[in-house]
């Protein structure tokens, strides 16, 4: 039977970085994946002639950002796209109102100064809220203290929502109400041109990287490990599992013993999204020129109501649009020609009939995928910002857990996962290590 230093569980970001900084430092490590590709939630397909990256997509603030300085260092592309968090302002966003018609520039600026209003006051909701309470409590008692007329208090209203379920892929009224404690952005945001799996790719070069080995059962004692797989068993000193919360929820993997109380009631306050992509390519563009996205307001988007406009990437009329949240669960079951032709007249709703049929779609299915069972994780009632690191504290001097969602600053993110496993691999070392080079 084989044995190593260390076995990693999962080629994600997260896994590889751990497993490339142990094996700099002379490990002998293993690295399981499941699937046949190496990236985890890092996919982009180029099966059809366009490069399209169905997962991760945005560097989220590259500000003293360890994943920023990692792409700049090995000279990996980018382009500023500072939309990804969902900002009112700052960038050129068109605003149609629920009547369809677009915001002149004073009323565009009026309602982003009406948000970062709100804002501070939800800042202070949440700080005083109960434990259990919702994000959507929070947003009303915030509202509630504005005095605002009910039209405008309902424009905020609806863009702190679309928020939350842009932001976690889940109901305001589902996600606590500190579940966006971490929804700060150091700087631009950007996207990788050339494809976000680049990352992965670069990260698993001279690795031992074992794909579509599905591993079923991970054993540990004071002794070590036993990873059982669908290939065959396999042995280590320790192990760092970094599949996601949908997975180690689902069964499919068991940890055996099962995690310590401290970690399962981490585990128990985080749930896997609902949050797919919807590309849309054209021909020709016939939204607004110059601008990053297009936002609906009113009924007509509580469904879509964000469109970024990432032409400038690929050279080729491409809108991007999130089902987020509600939208994702309710067509789950939807064919692609039902989830375009839904897009399709909400668009007609503000272009009319200049808006065309679509040359190529891609729409992702992250809630049906068997190794992550959603996008990523979110805080559900009760949970709390340090349940994420909780789950990284080291199990028994032998098993590790690592991922985007141990990552207490900014979860759901590359950069989390990047630093899960930098941290991970500093553990098992008990030594600081320098980033990847």
């Amino acid at each position: 039977m084989t044995h190593v230093d260390t076995l990693v569980v999962g080629a994600g970001v997260s896994g590889l970085t751990a497993a490339r900084l142990l094996a700099d430092a002379g490990q002998t490590v293993i690295t399981l994946e499941a699937r046949d590709r190496v990236g985890g939630r890092v996919h982009t397909d180029r099966g059809s002639g366009w490069l399209t990256d169905l997962g991760a997509s945005w560097i989220h603030g590259i500000t003293d950002n360890p994943l920023a300085d990692l792409v700049r260092g090995w000279s990996m592309p980018t382009v500023e796209f500072t939309v990804g968090s969902y900002q009112p302002d700052g960038r050129a966003i068109a605003y149609y109102d629920p009547a369809g018609r677009r915001l002149g520039d004073d009323d565009a600026a009026a309602f982003g100064a009406d948000v970062r209003a709100a804002d501070e006051a939800l800042a202070g909701a949440v700080e005083g809220s109960f434990p259990g309470s919702s994000f959507g409590e929070a947003i009303e008692v915030a509202l509630s203290t504005l005095g605002w007329n009910e039209d405008r208090t309902e424009r905020v209203r609806e863009f702190l929502r679309h928020r939350a379920e842009e932001q976690y892929g889940v109901s305001a009224d589902l996600l606590d109400a500190h579940g966006l404690d971490d929804d700060a952005v150091d700087g631009d945001e950007v996207v990788l041109p050339e494809g976000f799996d680049a990352l992965p790719a670069r990260l698993a070069e001279g690795l031992d990287v074992r794909l579509e080995h599905v591993v079923s059962r991970v054993r540990w004692s004071e002794h070590g490990v036993e990873v059982v797989t669908s290939r065959g068993e396999l042995t280590a000193d320790r192990a760092v599992v970094t599949v996601p919360v949908g997975l180690l929820k689902s069964g499919a993997l068991e940890l055996d013993p099962p995690l310590p109380p401290s970690h399962a009631r981490a585990l128990d306050g985080l749930e896997m999204n609902a949050f797919e992509k919807v590309f849309l390519r054209f021909d020709a563009a016939f939204w607004d020129e110059d601008v990053y996205a297009v936002r609906r307001q009113g009924p007509a988007g509580l469904w879509w109501h964000s469109w970024y406009d990432l032409t400038r990437l690929h050279d080729q009329p491409t809108l991007l649009t999130f089902a987020a949240g509600p939208c994702a669960e309710a067509i789950r079951g939807w064919t692609d020609e039902q989830v375009v032709a839904s897009v399709l007249e909400s668009l007609r709703g503000i272009y009319g009939d200049r808006v065309t049929d679509p040359v190529e779609v891609r729409i992702t299915h992250w809630q049906d995928d068997p190794w992550t069972h959603g996008s990523y994780a979110y805080m559900t009632l009760g949970s709390t910002p340090e349940d994420h690191d909780r789950l990284a504290e080291p199990i028994g001097g032998v098993l590790h857990l690592a991922g985007e969602t141990t990552w207490a600053e900014d979860p759901a993110t590359v950069t989390a996962a990047f630093r899960s496993g930098h941290r991970a691999a500093e553990n098992i070392l008990g030594r600081t290590l320098d980033l990847p080079t």
